[in-house]
């Protein structure tokens, strides 16, 4: 079986990985920053949170090495890169999601 190209992956975590809190997708809300897929069997997800704080912030990274097992078990790993750099902001978030949230 062929592992998973990033975009596959994203478009996964886009369908699989809402914010608890919003209920809206994490890819649409802006928080998945890039996916690398190694020849390593390897996905590596850098991501961000709304705030350092945030609660939900445990739940989600789990989720998303969760679902992405699942969906494609020839990856050996699922690694999260945490970052705040850039610091998110509602600017990151879909047309979609700023619609759905109300932000214009």
């Amino acid at each position: 079986m062929a592992l998973p190209t990033p975009d596959e992956v994203r478009e996964l975590i886009k369908l699989k990985v809402k914010d608890p809190e919003l209920m809206m997708n994490i890819v649409d809300l802006g928080l998945i920053y890039d996916v690398a897929v190694t020849p390593e069997k390897t996905a590596e997800v850098t991501m961000t949170l709304t705030s350092p704080g945030c609660p939900a912030g445990p739940e989600i990274i789990t989720n998303v090495q969760r679902e992405t097992h699942i969906a494609f078990p020839d990856l050996e790993e699922v690694n999260i890169h945490l970052t705040w750099t850039p610091f998110w902001n509602p600017d990151m978030m879909s047309e979609d999601a700023k619609e759905e949230l109300g932000i214009f």
